[in-house]
């Protein structure tokens, strides 16, 4: 069956009509904030005592956004006898929001969870310049970073907690052995 002329401008027609006769809902945006989901990616946020400097979020960028400066310095030994350590000691971590793409893949290849994604999006600027963000505003952000969602309740308990319990549980039993043998 042919389709009736003029059909398709009908319902085009009947469309506008049901639009034009809903009320209207503006979001008064400066003075009311907008409701966010829980885990939006607004900008990337540093921990910046995770991040040792490893340059993998920086070599993995495909934007070349990420601009990192370190020195090294040396660590004396922990133990008398043992030899002294380097270490890296990170000088500058800057990343130029007007270069990046939002991808995430700094944030994914980050072996010590130094970056995060924040919900935080009111960053604009007047001069596209200042977009290159320095740590101490990346260190701002990373307070705006949503607690992880909650582990299913049957889940078993991640290792590390597991293994740092132990450890603070022999160490909580080693002083209270040692409490006893001094009351003694």
């Amino acid at each position: 069956m042919a389709p009736i002329p003029g059909s398709g401008l009908a319902k085009g027609l009947a469309v506008t009509l049901r639009t034009m006769t809903r009320k209207t809902v503006t979001e008064q945006y400066p003075d009311a904030l907008p409701e966010l989901p829980p885990r939006t990616r607004g900008v990337i946020a540093l921990f910046e005592e995770n991040c040792t400097v490893c340059m993998l979020c920086a070599r993995e960028c495909p934007d070349w956004c990420i601009y990192i400066d370190s020195h090294k310095e040396t660590v004396p030994p922990a133990a008398p006898g043992g030899r002294e350590r380097s270490r890296n000691v990170l000088d500058r971590f800057a990343i130029d929001f007007s270069l990046c793409m939002y991808c995430g893949i700094c944030i994914e290849v980050c072996p010590f969870d130094a970056l995060f994604w924040s919900p935080e999006f009111e960053y604009a600027e007047t001069d596209i310049r200042e977009l290159t963000h320095e740590r101490d505003k990346l260190r701002e952000w990373m307070w705006t970073v949503p607690a992880p969602p909650a582990l299913d309740p049957g889940a078993e308990e991640p290792k590390e907690i597991a293994a740092a319990r132990k450890t603070a549980e022999k160490l909580g039993a080693q002083q209270a052995a040692e409490q006893g043998e001094e009351r003694s």
